[in-house]
């Protein structure tokens, strides 16, 4: 049997995307989007949200490249001056796995964030992370540890098959299999967790256009597949900031369409 579930990530980033998310859940295209709780519309996405019962919110777990819950009094190890997270995600991976303190402020900042998820009044659906960090087994051990005392139930594991995306004419690499094989760890840690079987979204990041969905649904394997977007129903200059060679309008448009 094939299920098939479309999620929406960065829900809170910007206005933009939280009407993208309420649009396409509207449609009933979308039934899962995934809540940055410090993003600077968290408070306009989670209004949109509550008057939405049918779309399942989770947490989407920023550890990089965004702004923090706690601030940079509390993690000056981990953050910059501003509060938020760098962009250099190997670099935050090294000090997460070698320093003692940064581990204490890594594991207070998740803490934080379910905290503020639990504060909004959603029910927890799922949680995932923000450029996939929770890949880290560190991150991941923390991630799911202290999930579980705020009622996780279902985490998202990256696992995009190559043979898939190679079939589909993406060129595929010893990468993209060594990255396939690191799931089975998350697995494994997440184990007692609901994962979907395999996720679509990290080779086209940012350019899920309704082309793509045509070519890729065909060819879905058996069990649960989740597809995962970056809506926005317009281009505003945070997104552009951050985003620059993302597809935020086509994503959305596909998301709506009858694909």
């Amino acid at each position: 049997m094939r299920e098939l579930v479309f999620s929406a990530d960065d829900f809170g980033l910007t206005s933009s995307v939280n009407e993208a998310v309420e649009q396409a859940c509207r449609l009933g295209r979308l039934r899962q989007a995934s809540l940055m709780v410090a993003g600077p519309a968290a408070a306009d996405a989670v209004a949109r949200a509550k008057a939405l019962p049918e779309l399942n919110v989770g947490l989407h777990l920023v550890l990089v490249d965004g702004a923090s819950c706690s601030g940079h009094a509390k993690l000056p190890h981990i953050t910059e001056p501003d509060g938020k997270f760098a962009a250099d995600q190997a670099a935050l991976g090294v000090k997460f796995f070698f320093s003692p303190v940064a581990r204490r402020e890594l594991r207070a900042e998740i803490e934080a964030q379910f905290a503020a998820f639990a504060a909004t009044g959603l029910e927890l659906h799922h949680a995932d992370a923000h450029k996939h960090f929770l890949l880290h087994p560190t991150i991941a051990s923390m991630m799911i540890e202290v999930g579980r005392k705020y009622g996780l139930k279902r985490l998202r594991v990256p696992a995009e098959p190559p043979w898939i995306m190679k079939a589909l004419g993406e060129r595929v690499g010893f990468g993209d299999y060594a990255l396939y094989a690191w799931t089975r760890l998350l697995r494994w840690q997440a184990r007692g967790l609901e994962m979907p079987d395999q996720v679509f979204g990290i080779k086209w990041s940012g350019h899920m256009t309704g082309e793509r969905i045509e070519r890729l649904l065909p060819l879905l394997p058996p069990g649960r597949s989740e597809i995962y977007f970056h809506p926005a129903t317009y281009r505003d200059a945070t997104l552009v900031r951050l985003m620059p060679d993302y597809e935020h309008v086509a994503e959305f448009e596909a998301l709506c369409s009858k694909v």
